[in-house]
C-alpha cells in the first residue's frame, strides 16, 4: 500500500510539474521580448542660435523589454520661424539614440526620463553677397548628448500620446556650443506586448 501512494504521489508530482514547465514554454513562445511603439509629432524649439522659436517635427521609436527600461531612437527636424530672407534654410536636424526610464504608472499615464547621445546637423543661413545673390554657408554636424521627459497617455491599446522636453548639448559648436531646447506633442501606433497587459 505504502509504495502504492509513494507511486501515485511521485507520477502526481511529475505530472504537475511538468505542466507548469509546458505552460510556461507555451507562454513565452506567443509572447512578444517587450513592447513597441513608432510615433511622431510636432516639435518647438528654442534654438540658442536666433531669436524667433524653431517649429518642426519628430519621429521616434521606442522598445521597452522592460516594465522600467525601454530604448529609444529619436529624429527631430526644426527650422527658424522667421520671415527673413537670410534664414530661409536655417534648420537643426538631429538623430539620437539612448535609453528612457519608465516611471511608476498613474492609470493610462506612463512617465518617463530619458539619455541620449547623437550628431546635430546644422545648416547655417543665407549669406547676403550683392543685392542679387545669396551664398550658404555650411551645414555642419556636431555630437550631442540630450536629456529630457515625458508622459505617454494610452488612448487606447494601439495609440499613445505623449508630451516631451528635451534639452540638447551640442558640442564645438562655434563660439561656445549650443543648446536648443524642444517640446514635443506625438502620437504613436503601439504594437502591444506582454508589458501592457
Amino acid at each position: 500500500m505504502r509504495n502504492r501512494l509513494r507511486v501515485v504521489f511521485l507520477v502526481s508530482a511529475a505530472l504537475a510539474s511538468s505542466a507548469t514547465i509546458l505552460q510556461a514554454q507555451a507562454r513565452a513562445a506567443a509572447s512578444r521580448l517587450g513592447d513597441l511603439q513608432i510615433g511622431g509629432g510636432f516639435t518647438l524649439a528654442d534654438s540658442d542660435y536666433d531669436r524667433p522659436r524653431f517649429i518642426g517635427a519628430a519621429v521616434y521609436i521606442d522598445f521597452d523589454p522592460d516594465r522600467r527600461w525601454g530604448i529609444e531612437l529619436a529624429l527631430h527636424q526644426v527650422h527658424t520661424t522667421s520671415n527673413a530672407k537670410y534664414t530661409s534654410d536655417l534648420y537643426e536636424r538631429t538623430y539620437e539614440v539612448g535609453g528612457r526610464y519608465l516611471l511608476r504608472r498613474y492609470g493610462r499615464l506612463v512617465p518617463y526620463a530619458k539619455g541620449m547621445v547623437g550628431r546635430g546637423v546644422f545648416n547655417y543661413p543665407l549669406v547676403y553677397v550683392t543685392p542679387t545673390k545669396l551664398t550658404a554657408e555650411a551645414n555642419e554636424a556636431y555630437n550631442l548628448l540630450a536629456g529630457g521627459g515625458g508622459g505617454d497617455y494610452r488612448l487606447t491599446r494601439h495609440v499613445h500620446l505623449r508630451a516631451e522636453y528635451e534639452y540638447q548639448q551640442w558640442f564645438r559648436f562655434p563660439p561656445h556650443g549650443l543648446s536648443p531646447q524642444m517640446i514635443t506633442f506625438g502620437a504613436a501606433y503601439h504594437f502591444a506586448g506582454e508589458l501592457s497587459r
